[in-house]
């Protein structure tokens, strides 16, 4: 059996506290940190895809690190896409232009461990896919009109058991339409999850089958229609209808508590070098994991155990380990009583790769803030229902936040955000918290590259007053009045978006 070896040969240290413990070792974690350094680097030069960001030898005394540091930071950078290394003459760390598949599966990972619901799912779904439709409307052009036909047609082609609602491609049409890459991201992401719960569905009559599909289709259609007429509000209207009758269906048939299944990344995609097979190789023992009830703390087997299991080389195997490992999802520890052992996710890993993802895409302040305003409106709406259905929890986490911004510690750099963050928990819906933490991280980094200042002590009383007069409509039973003072109080915020 072949053993790991690094970009030049050299064979790995698997030993405690090696460079490959990635996240784990004081290594580890300085990979990382230059990781995250090569990556805002690749930003404030503009994204130069195809331009080198210098040899090893070069990046090496950049950064001031050592060679097993730096490579694991490569291997990081390449795994979100931003860069690849390159051998040879003019060679180096070249910058890449990545896809949407490292965002989608980070993301997939974390809320499938959380517990995300299907009323989860589609509740940002109905809160994000008819802003889509009303921006779709407003900049379809004649391509765009080719597109939403062509996907009617594929949809006509398939059989009546795929047309269920969320099997479909429509739904991230519009978000590629909207021309906002957040909300195309986003939709995608969520359709993804819906199908996925799909899996857990009842077996279903054929007739009750095509008559579901004939509806979807219906359906389908008359937003179309609607689009392309330049009908927006009654495009919205429609594919909000359309995504209760989504909700209904997958309701009635889903199988209580099941869980998600379905593959994270497809056996199809598996081309390409041997990080393309680590990542596959990932995914498999990420849906492992899934399927045994995510057990953390157990044992998956040693390395030995997984070389035979998913009949690879140990090389491909360890790469895999450490993208589990940067995930959160599985660490491999040696010594009696070890192996892969099954560990927490968190969410950095997602939300620094979506917002690498839509750092590249372009994303703008107008896009990041139509989105934001969205999740927002929906979260205070959420909590306003949950204090008015007597959960005192809301009144007191939300007023500890009121006065965080003046009472906090000043090397506290997220506190003003913290009323925010905390309305997006007590909505319940840890999508809206996820998406509402990659939108804030990227408007960071924004800021970050533009050398711009955060509002600092002077603004915190201002912030105070105004998230307490939110939380009084909340704590008045007013839900209207709640959303207006955040609308107006999200538009206030438009100067620091820029």
């Amino acid at each position: 059996m072949a053993t790991a070896v690094d970009h030049e040969g050299a064979d790995h240290d698997w030993r405690p506290g090696s460079a490959d413990s990635v996240g784990r070792s004081p290594v580890g974690k300085l990979a990382a940190q230059i990781a995250r350094r090569i990556e805002t680097d690749v930003m404030r030069r503009g994204w130069p895809v195809g331009e080198s960001l210098g040899s090893e030898q070069e990046l090496r005394e950049h950064y001031g690190v050592s060679r097993s540091v730096l490579r694991e930071a490569v291997r990081l950078v390449e795994h979100h896409q931003v860069a690849r290394m390159r051998r040879g003459p003019g060679g180096g760390l070249i910058v890449s232009a990545p896809d949407a598949g490292p965002a989608t599966r980070s993301i997939v990972i974390y809320l499938e461990y959380i517990g995300t619901s299907v009323d989860d799912l589609l509740h940002a779904r109905q809160l994000l896919e008819p802003i889509a439709a009303g921006l779709a409307t407003e900049r379809l052009t004649e391509e765009g009109i080719d597109t939403l036909r062509a996907t009617l047609d594929e949809e006509l082609a398939l059989p009546a058991a795929a047309a269920e609602g969320s099997l479909d491609p429509l739904h991230p049409v519009l978000g590629q339409l909207s021309g906002n890459p957040v909300l195309q991201l986003f939709i995608d992401v969520l359709t993804r999850l819906t199908v996925r719960y799909a899996h857990t569905s009842r077996r279903i009559p054929k007739a009750e089958l095509l008559d579901s599909g004939n509806t979807s289709r219906a359906e389908h259609r008359a937003i179309v229609d609607a689009v392309i007429a330049g009908e927006g509000a009654r495009a919205q209207t429609l594919l909000t209808t359309h995504l209760e009758w989504v909700a209904a269906w997958i309701e009635k048939h889903r199988v209580r508590r099941a869980r998600i299944t379905g593959a994270v990344i497809e056996p199809e995609m598996a081309e390409g070098p041997r990080a393309k097979l680590a990542e596959v190789v990932a995914s498999w023992i990420h849906d492992d994991i899934a399927a045994r009830g995510w057990q953390v703390g157990s044992v998956l087997g040693s390395e030995a155990d997984l070389l035979a299991r998913y009949q690879i080389s140990r090389a491909a195997l360890r790469e895999a380990v450490r993208l589990l490992e940067y995930h959160s999802v599985a660490r491999m520890r040696r010594g009696p009583g070890g192996g892969l052992i099954v560990t927490e996710p968190e969410p950095q890993a997602s939300i620094d790769t979506m917002a690498l993802f839509l750092e590249f895409q372009g994303a703008t302040s107008d896009d990041l803030r139509i989105v934001r305003d969205a999740l927002e409106l929906g979260a205070v709406a959420r909590a306003a229902e949950r204090h008015a259905a007597g959960d005192e929890e809301v009144a007191e986490r939300l007023a500890a936040a009121v006065h965080w911004p003046a009472e906090g510690p000043a090397e506290d750099t997220r506190k003003a955000d913290l009323f925010h963050s905390e309305l997006a928990a007590l909505a319940g819906n840890p999508v809206l918290s996820l998406f509402l933490d990659i939108i804030t991280e990227l408007f960071r980094r924004h800021a970050a590259g533009q050398d711009q200042p955060l509002p600092g002590d002077k603004a915190a009383d201002e912030v105070t007053q105004v998230h307490q007069r939110i939380l009084d409509a909340v704590l008045a039973g007013d839900a209207g009045v709640a959303r207006h003072r955040m609308r107006r109080h999200l538009d206030a915020l438009i100067p620091w978006w820029h």
